[in-house]
């Protein structure tokens, strides 16, 4: 069995996101970063695959907090690949506020 890590670094979209009120109306721009490490035997893991489940969950979804974001993406992809050994997932709003981005992550180890 191969231990591989996969790398998906600013990954940008717009979505509905968040609890203040213009954050239900419009869109804005998300940027996610994930490190996603696997074991394998054989094959690969697409991370093309997993950068559109990453942004189809998040537009469906319209979650309210990024907490929740991170969560059920996080056991979403893990339902989808079982060879996942861990995840390590951030979510940033880079224009919610004037003067920083702010972001929240997760990690979270599988046991084998």
């Amino acid at each position: 069995m191969k231990n591989f890590t996969i790398f998906i670094e600013e990954l940008r979209f717009f979505c509905i996101i968040g609890v203040l009120d213009f954050e239900r109306k419009k869109e804005q721009e998300v940027i996610v970063n994930a490190s996603i490490e696997y074991a394998i035997k054989k094959g690969y893991l697409d991370y093309a695959q997993v950068v559109t489940l990453i942004k189809k969950s998040m537009k469906k979804r319209k979650f309210l907090l990024l907490e929740d974001a991170l969560l059920f993406i996080t056991k979403k992809l893990k339902k989808k690949y079982p060879c996942i050994k861990s995840i390590h997932l951030r979510i940033s709003k880079p224009d919610i506020l004037p003067d920083c981005r702010v972001a929240v992550e997760y990690h979270t180890n599988f046991q084998s």
